[in-house]
Formats: structure tokens, C-alpha cells, sequence
């Protein structure tokens, strides 16, 4: 690391003030759309959604602003970093809000939520949530292996997964992903591979988290109901052999979850 000088300082300060600006406009039609929200119910589902995107935005200003102070100071603004992950929290409350924080869950529970924003587009709910995961992946690389938010990371991939799972039309994707002929075939397609990855990805990382870290039920809970999240895809899908494969999966994780509690491992 180089020696940060006066005239380094103001090049950070004057560059990075475009995105703090950028910031601070955001920031007040944040609370603009919210003012709305609590005055008129109505399409607050929609609104919502802009709000979610408008934070992942946020978080990308927050990390450029990182950036700058990694190219011209030689040093991470930590400030700049965790503000962005408080934010990243927000866009994932602002879509639970919408779609339920539901891990495993049948989607005629949650379908009268999802109902509520038909006319949105599938190409726009895959689009915004290639920006979640990108925003998600560039604020992990740039706080870098080392950070103490490590494990806090497992939750917020979690919740990324999860909201991405409830923001499908899932009678419609059904009916879609089995025929090639229909308009939104490849956009369905690769939607449901995205959701089984993450939740494939979310339940190993909740176990590993178990193991290396924390010990707590509710960990390994949650790495099972992923599994089993992951399941319900695979039977609506009629992957019978893949369905079973992960009951199995889940009863082992469950027998290995019961013997650490006998053990006093688990708390």
C-alpha cells in the first residue's frame, strides 16, 4: 500500500462524490415510494419491487465507491462496504415483503401473493434477480475471504435463494417448462435451474455453517428445509429418482441433526 496523500484524498473525495450523490437522491425516493406506500395499499407489491431494485442499485454505488478507494487510496472503505450490505438486507426484506421469507412451502400457500404482481414480466423477475446474485457475489469479493461477515453471507445467500423460489409463477413455470414450443420456455428453463442451485448451494452452506461455526439447531434446520425446498421442485417437475435422492439426503441430515442433540453437540 502506497503513502495516501492530501491530493489522493481529494481525488477519492471528489470522485466518490458522484456516487454518494447518486446515493442520496436514491435514498429519498426511498422515502418518497414509502410515504406512498403507507398512504395507498393498493400496488404496493409493485412498488416494492422497484424499491428492492432501487437498494441493489445502492449497494452497486456502495461498491464502486470501494472500488475508488482501493484504486486511488490503496485501502477498502469499510464504511462504503457495510453500509452496502445493510442495504442489500433491505432489497431482500422489500421482496419478502412481497413473496414471503417461505423456505419449503407449497406454492398454493403463497400463490395469492404472487397473484398480486402478474403483470410483471418472468424475463423481468430472472433480470432482477441476476442483479440480486451479481450484487450479492461482488460484495462478498470485495469484502474478501478473510471477513468477519463470513457467515453472515450463508443467511443472506439463503434469502436470496428463497425469494427467488416464491417470485415464481410456479403453475405457470409447470406448465412452460415442458414444452419448448411456448414463449417464456428458455427463460423458464434457466429460472429453474438458477432457484435449484441456490438451494442446493444454501443447503450446503447452512450445514457448513452447523459444522464450522455455529452448532445451532437452527442452522442445520434450515440446510434440511432447503433440501426439501429443493425436493418439491424436483417432484413437480416429475424427477422422481432426484426427489428421492435428496428425502434421503434430508432424512440424513435429520438423524445426524438428532444424534448431535443427544450428544449435547447441537444447542
Amino acid at each position: 500500500m502506497g503513502k495516501i496523500t492530501a491530493e489522493t484524498r481529494e481525488e477519492f473525495k471528489v470522485r466518490s462524490q458522484i456516487h454518494k450523490d447518486a446515493i442520496d437522491k436514491s435514498l429519498a425516493n426511498e422515502k418518497k415510494m414509502l410515504a406512498l406506500i403507507a398512504k395507498e395499499s393498493e400496488g404496493s407489491a409493485y412498488r416494492k419491487l422497484m424499491l428492492a431494485e432501487d437498494m441493489i442499485y445502492i449497494v452497486t454505488l456502495y461498491i464502486n465507491i470501494n472500488n475508488l478507494s482501493v484504486d486511488i487510496l490503496g485501502v477498502k472503505n469499510n464504511d462504503a462496504l457495510n453500509d452496502a450490505r445493510k442495504i442489500l438486507y433491505k432489497a431482500i426484506i422489500y421482496l419478502e415483503d412481497v413473496v414471503t421469507n417461505f423456505v419449503d412451502v407449497q406454492y398454493s400457500d403463497i400463490e395469492e401473493k404472487i397473484l398480486e404482481i402478474e403483470k410483471v414480466s418472468l424475463d423481468k423477475r430472472y433480470y432482477l434477480m441476476r442483479k440480486l446474485g451479481l450484487a450479492i457475489r461482488l460484495l462478498i469479493d470485495a469484502f474478501g475471504d478473510n471477513t468477519k461477515w463470513k457467515w453472515s453471507f450463508v443467511e443472506i445467500q439463503g434469502r436470496f435463494s428463497t425469494v427467488m423460489k416464491n417470485l415464481l409463477n410456479w403453475k405457470e413455470a409447470n406448465r412452460v417448462y415442458f414444452d419448448s414450443s411456448l414463449e417464456n420456455y428458455d427463460t423458464t428453463v434457466f429460472y429453474i435451474r438458477m432457484v435449484k442451485r441456490l438451494l442446493d448451494q444454501s443447503a450446503k452452506e447452512y450445514r457448513d455453517r452447523y459444522e464450522l461455526s455455529t452448532h445451532r439447531i437452527d442452522d442445520m434446520r434450515l440446510a434440511i428445509n432447503y433440501v426439501l425446498a429443493s425436493r418439491r421442485i424436483s417432484m413437480l417437475l416429475s424427477e422422481p429418482e432426484e426427489a428421492e435422492e435428496l428425502k434421503t439426503k434430508a432424512k440424513v441430515w435429520r438423524d445426524k441433526l438428532d444424534s448431535d442433540q443427544k450428544k449435547g453437540i447441537a444447542s
